[in-house]
């Protein structure tokens, strides 16, 4: 069987991994993406797009179509149930994008997927790599069926559960949260805001509550067992507990639901050789904040343009910039989730003194800006 050739191989066709592909793709490089799916993601799971996400997709044509389409929210609010503790404006942020875009993670690769067709390329699917050997010059996959691709770079941009990471040897430090995740988009009425983005506390644990295109809303809540498919009844029992109570949200239909199982973990490198990590390949955190796809896009464009100066001739030392700035910025993303977390899960008898000291910082308009600069990912431009 013939080794097919190619400049880059992505594995992994998620928002990362397109990414990759289009930065490379409308560059001029040979680019392959290759994904184990048979067909792209029909679910919302990621829903938050950051302003700095956008103004990094500016150069690539995509950034209108996902403007169009998302729920602009001006406001990150801390609440416990009624009591607002911290509002944190994006609104005075000096960017084209002053608002946090909520949008389904199918839009989001879909309107991705489009753009890199539009410039030429496509996913191969279903494509599932059983092995990768590296040389001094190149990689070579091996797939399912027999067929090898030999590339002079692999990005793996395959998830928390990367064979790419696997067979580079590189491991995945870190541990996991206790409590599970429950996951549900649903159709509300009552008390919560269509133009916020909403953390609740609770010593119950907290929950999210943010809104979508097409009416509807974004829960996310830790729970010590989570359904596999949350009902009606479930969620919102979860809202009554955790969620507003002077005038209380009402759960009219849950249109999709999930669960999961959150991991703090960074890759011990993020580059072997010829093969690169981006993305859950590379880094997983708490979903606080909303920061996992956006850390991912961002690792995307970077590597890209890294690997396209390479391709075109320079040092290939860049990439171990990448590899190392790209470490530390994850480290100070999953730190910052953490905390936020922990924050979210403290006991009854510390609640008080939290929402004590939370309430205070939030008058204070530099704690306000500073966390609107780290959560809106402006902090890294």
């Amino acid at each position: 069987m013939p080794v097919f050739t190619t400049d880059v191989l992505i594995v992994g066709a998620g928002p990362v991994g397109l990414t990759a592909a289009i930065v490379l793709t409308q560059a001029g490089h040979d680019v392959t993406v290759v994904d184990r799916q048979a067909e792209g993601t029909n679910t919302s799971r990621a829903a938050v797009v950051h302003p700095h996400t956008l103004e990094l997709l500016e150069p690539y044509d995509v950034v209108d179509e996902l403007v169009a389409r998302g729920v602009h929210t001006p406001t990150f609010a801390i609440r416990d149930r009624d009591d607002l503790l911290i509002a944190v404006p994006f609104s005075d942020l000096p960017t084209r994008y002053p608002y946090t875009l909520m949008i389904s993670q199918a839009d989001t690769e879909a309107f991705l997927l489009n753009r890199l067709e539009q410039l030429g390329g496509k996913v191969l699917r279903p494509a599932t790599v059983t092995e990768i050997r590296q040389t001094g010059d190149h990689a070579t996959a091996t797939f399912a069926d027999g067929q090898q691709i030999r590339a002079r770079y692999v990005i793996g941009a395959d998830g928390m559960h990367s064979t790419v990471r696997e067979h580079a040897g590189i491991a995945f430090s870190g541990g996991t949260y206790g409590e599970a995740f429950t996951l549900a988009d649903v159709r509300l009425s009552g008390g919560v805001p269509a133009d916020e983005v909403i953390l609740y506390f609770s010593p119950a644990g907290l929950v999210v509550v943010a809104p979508l295109p097409d009416g509807m809303y974004r829960i996310v809540a830790t729970v010590d067992e989570a359904p596999q498919h949350p009902d009606i009844a479930f969620v919102q029992s979860l809202l009554d507990e955790r969620g507003p109570a002077a005038e209380p949200a009402v759960v009219e239909e849950v249109v999709w639901g999930s669960r999961f199982r959150v991991h703090h973990r960074v890759a011990d490198a993020f580059r072997d050789n010829r093969i690169l990590l981006a993305g859950d390949a590379a880094h997983v955190h708490s979903p606080a904040g909303g920061q996992g796809m956006n850390l991912g896009i961002e690792d995307a464009v970077l590597l890209g343009q890294c690997l396209s100066d390479v391709l075109r001739g320079a040092d290939d030392g860049l990439l171990d910039e990448y590899a190392v700035n790209r470490r530390r910025t994850a480290h100070g993303v999953v730190s910052m989730t953490s905390r936020l977390t922990e924050l979210a899960t403290a006991s009854a008898r510390r609640r008080p003194i939290r929402n004590r000291v939370m309430r205070l910082a939030g008058k204070l308009p530099a704690v306000r800006r500073s966390l609107a600069w780290r959560l809106s990912g402006l902090n890294r431009r």
